[in-house]
């Protein structure tokens, strides 16, 4: 035994082949700093001791490093930028020293080496792997770049080119790409990897193998004349720019980090990534994206917890066969739980299993998936027009018109076909669960499983806790939900439940703008291109239908009458009246009309303009700014109270059903990060400036008194606490 630590141990085997295997404690291998360290210490023992003759790193996982710690990262941000200098100078003294040893080194792959690992990787002189590997550097969709040498030596090894798209798109590779590209020297079988690696090693040892020259390749500047150079990296500069756009600036840092250090040797390029991986950690955009990773494990952690504490669903039924229930039987059944799918005419079940049909023929289209899966997975819904066959059902999704009395005759009905452990979710997006409860005479097994459209797409459904709503009954359709490859996240109950209630002071906010003489088309520009939404609130109203919105904006109205009950008409009345529903019928704020491609376009049309001219005001020009914080006051000040009231569970949990449920910008990290890196005072301050424009726009008491305290909604401790 040449070294021993927590986290990895160097033995010695037969001709000089030095092991070191790397064994963390947890499921995983991670670049933590415990890690590190002991790296370190090894790498050390590895240059005092004498006879070895090549090394192999290793892993006693099936993945061989994941990364490094991204629980760590947060509060790593926080440190002064000469202290993060010094941690990465560490790692990569660790690598130069790895990549200096005085004999061969190869890194034996199985599963993932991702960030950090790859860049372990990458400092040996060979990498053989199975075909479970999968090599990728995904710091690019942190807000980061990689700052252990990725940027340094990946060019080196595969090319500029190569390497800024690994990069900048921050996705894993197979095992037979990193082959081609030269990532991976070789694919073996599972159990001939470390035979493999070690004949590897002798022959470079005995001259066979010119492991000088790759390691020479790897550590001298990049081999590009001046104008393949311009060429290469200014056309990159511009695709980056296009594609990533204003507001994440690490992929085009990551490709000007490339281009500057091309002409530079190893320990000077590496110098200049970690000047620049530095300054992508102060910019708000990282902190959002690590935020979003964290919240996303700790909503996945909490499912795998309902999943253990569950019966798993094994068989579902959907009740209703329209466009959303044919959605959600699809991806029941295509996640393997077949599913049942319910109607009270043939045509509607017919539109339910073309719903279906539609989805799996695109996925065979793009290569996802085979004619076998397709016909499996359509096999595995089946239209009925009869209750009978529910009984041996474990969970049954009503998804049928929006309408109380409707839902409510068809849960009686429901209830009395199953068994008495079936749980049944209505998919209902504003009714609130205990009033649709009192259909049922087991409220207990009951509550909200609220999809968005489309159903395959969209990641988040909001859980529902009804009044008489049980642990084991949350618990099962959570397991569900997750199994189903869905984001769910529990919300108790109220009208609009979460996502619609913080999402319709939004569109009041600007239904007022277009009150007070804005132009829907310019609002629309700024909340697209200043503040990031994928669509402004004219075009998302139509995408949801304008009929969906006056109706649910009704029953916020009646649910939420001091903050969102209105005096007179407004621009959504106006749309319809007019029947002008949005896309589903071609015209709303926007006309619609299919490309070549068949895909829908919208143009401004000046029948909107003569329509609102009843509802809007004199025409103004309003600054970008008041027109961003006019559409989000409201908003952020409904999530607050949603987070007051316990209507959310937590800022994680609000903050990632806003990204996931609808859309808002990734880079803001939702509305808690985004008031966290704005500051609550600041973010008062702007509120009262406000104030005047009604309820919506008043700060509640709790926000104040935070701000006064100079607290914040998210918290280092906390955020690691949640892993």
């Amino acid at each position: 035994m040449i070294y021993q630590g927590e986290a990895l141990s160097i033995t010695l085997l037969a001709d000089g082949i030095a092991k070191l295997c790397f064994a963390n404690k947890g499921s995983v291998n991670k670049l933590d700093r415990n890690t590190l360290a002991s790296l370190e210490a090894a790498v050390s023992a590895l240059e005092q001791s004498s006879g070895i003759t090549g090394l192999m790193l290793t892993s006693n996982k099936d993945a061989f490093i994941v990364g490094a710690d991204i629980t760590e990262f947060l509060s790593m941000f926080d440190l002064p930028p000469a202290t993060l200098d010094d941690w990465l100078s560490q790692a990569n003294r660790i690598f130069n020293r790895i990549e200096d040893l005085p004999y061969p080194t190869v890194s034996v792959i199985r599963g993932y080496a991702l960030g950090g690992g790859c860049e372990c990787a990458l400092s040996t002189d060979f990498r053989i792997g199975d075909v479970s590997a999968r090599i990728g550097l995904p710091e690019t969709t942190l807000g980061i770049m990689p700052g252990f040498g990725g940027t340094v030596r990946l060019p080196r090894l595969i090319g500029a080119d190569n390497a800024m798209e690994w990069i900048t798109t921050g996705k894993d590779h197979k095992a037979d790409a990193c082959l081609t590209l030269g990532v991976l020297d070789a694919i073996v079988e599972t159990e001939q990897l470390e035979a493999s690696a070690i004949q590897l090693l002798k022959d470079a040892a005995a001259g066979k193998q010119d492991w000088q020259a790759r390691r020479g390749q790897k550590t001298a500047p990049l081999t590009l004349d001046k104008l393949e150079a311009a060429m290469s990296f200014n056309t990159a500069k511009g695709m980056v720019s296009a594609k990533a756009g204003p507001h994440y600036p690490a992929p085009l840092l990551a490709v000007k980090t490339i281009a500057a250090a091309a002409g530079l040797a190893r320990d000077e390029a590496l110098k200049l990534e970690q000047q620049n991986f530095i300054k992508l950690t102060q910019t708000s955009v990282a902190r959002a994206l690590v935020g979003i990773f964290l919240n996303d494990q700790f909503i996945k952690g909490k499912a795998k917890q309902a999943a253990k504490a569950a019966p798993p669903t094994k068989k579902a039924a959907v009740l209703g066969a329209g466009i959303m229930g044919g959605g959600i039987a699809y991806q029941s059944a295509s996640r393997g739980i077949p599913a049942i799918m319910k109607d009270i005419n043939d045509q509607a079940l017919q539109l339910g299993m073309t719903e279906a049909a539609k989805l799996l023929n695109k996925q065979l289209e793009r290569g996802r998936i085979d004619g076998k899966k397709l016909a499996h997975v359509l096999a595995s819904i089946t239209p009925t027009l009869s209750y009978d066959g529910l009984q041996g059902v474990d969970t049954v999704v009503e998804a049928v018109v929006e309408n109380p009395k409707i839902k409510g005759q068809v849960l009686a009905e429901v209830e009395a076909a199953v068994g008495k452990d079936t749980v049944i979710a209505s998919n209902t997006s504003t009714i609130p669960i205990s009033a649709l409860a009192k259909n049922l005479k087991h409220p207990e097994r009951f509550c909200g499983m609220h999809f968005f459209n489309p159903v395959h797409r969209m990641p988040l459904v909001e859980i529902i806790r009804g009044e008489h709503t049980s642990d084991d009954t949350i618990n099962k359709v959570v397991a569900y939900a997750a199994a189903m490859g869905k984001s769910p996240i529990v919300v108790n109950d109220c009208p609009g439940f979460f996502v619609n209630r913080v999402l319709f002071p939004y569109f009041f906010g600007f239904t007022q703008l277009v009150a007070d003489g804005a132009d829907f088309v310019a609002v629309d520009k700024v909340m697209e291109k200043k503040f990031g939404w994928p669509m402004g609130p004219a075009y998302l109203l139509d995408v949801v239908g304008i009929d969906t919105c006056h109706h649910a904006a009704t029953v916020m109205a009646d649910g939420f009458p001091e903050r969102m009950s209105k005096s007179g008409k407004d621009a959504i009345d106006v749309m319809y009246e007019q029947q002008r529903f949005g896309q589903k019928n071609g015209k709303g704020f926007y006309l619609y009309s299919e490309d070549h491609k068949g895909k829908l376009q919208k143009d401004a049309d000046p029948e909107s303009y003569q329509l609102l001219a009843e509802v809007a005001g004199k025409a103004v020009e309003l600054s970008d700014d008041d027109i961003i914080a006019r559409m989000m006051i409201p908003m952020i000040n409904e999530v607050v109270l949603c987070l007051e009231e316990g209507i959310i569970g937590s800022p994680a949990e609000a903050d990632m059903a806003l990204v996931y449920g609808i859309g808002f910008p990734p880079f803001h990290g939702g509305v808690f990060r985004y008031l966290d890196n704005m500051g609550l005072s600041a973010y008062v301050a702007l509120a009262d400036k406000f104030a005047h424009l009604g309820p919506l726009y008043q700060v509640s008491e709790g926000l104040r008194q935070m701000a006064a305290n100079n607290q914040s909604f998210y918290s280092v401790a906390q955020e690691t606490k949640h892993e």
